[in-house]
């Protein structure tokens, strides 16, 4: 399947191996872009593969430093390099994606959830608002809260309301449940999966920054 494909089956979906771009956006505008390749494209689950290596673009301020949240004359820059491979999960209707990370040598190294809105589909892939804070669950499924600071400091920008920042806690939480009681994909059922070799290596297809 060539990078960037656009096909679609009857139903609108993407076929395993197809490239996408899932998309950052901040009120309306791009602050980052991922191309990823499709592992399932279902009604009750998207799931999306990352190679280590694969180059993504991120805001970046006047100095050139990345962004962590907007601030007047920022870029986007075509630039990062993935550093670790990815399977992710996300869910219609629900406000967060779960990355299971691996590293070079594919030992698995923990689940990343970012706390998100949920997917919106787009002509290229998919879009979606980030939440700033996220769990960070070890193999062990021992975990911690990430970038707390960062939220707060978004609320008194006025970036996040206080009932939005405690909407996004709450979800936190619900993580934290699922987690600990081992629910898929905390379950461990997904730690030696490994991609199709043919897949491609995914690139950012023109216009994915329109």
């Amino acid at each position: 399947m060539a990078t960037g494909s656009v096909y679609r089956d009857p139903v609108g979906r993407w076929r395993p191996g197809d490239v996408v771009v899932l998309r950052e956006r901040w009120r309306g505008r791009v602050w980052a872009a991922r191309p990823a390749v499709v592992v399932r494209d279902e009604p009750e689950v998207r799931m999306f593969h990352v190679p280590a290596g694969t180059r993504y673009a991120v805001a970046r301020g006047r100095d050139g430093s990345p962004l962590a949240l907007p601030e007047d004359g920022w870029t986007l820059a075509h630039d990062a390099l993935a550093p670790e491979r990815v399977l992710s999960f996300a869910w219609p209707g629900v406000a967060h994606a779960v990355l299971l990370r691996f590293d070079p040598a594919d030992r698995f190294l923990g689940w990343y959830v970012n706390l998100q809105s949920p997917l919106e589909a787009t002509p290229i892939g998919f879009d979606y608002v980030d939440h700033l804070l996220d769990v960070l669950v070890a193999p062990d499924r021992t975990w911690r809260l990430h970038d707390e600071e960062l939220l707060e400091e978004a609320v008194r920008r006025g970036l996040f309301s206080p009932a939005q920042a405690g909407a996004v806690r709450d979800e936190a939480a619900r993580v934290v449940r699922a987690a600990e009681a081992g629910r898929p994909p905390f379950d461990g059922s997904w730690t030696r999966w490994r991609p199709d070799p043919a897949w491609p290596v995914p690139t950012l297809p023109p216009g994915w920054d329109a």
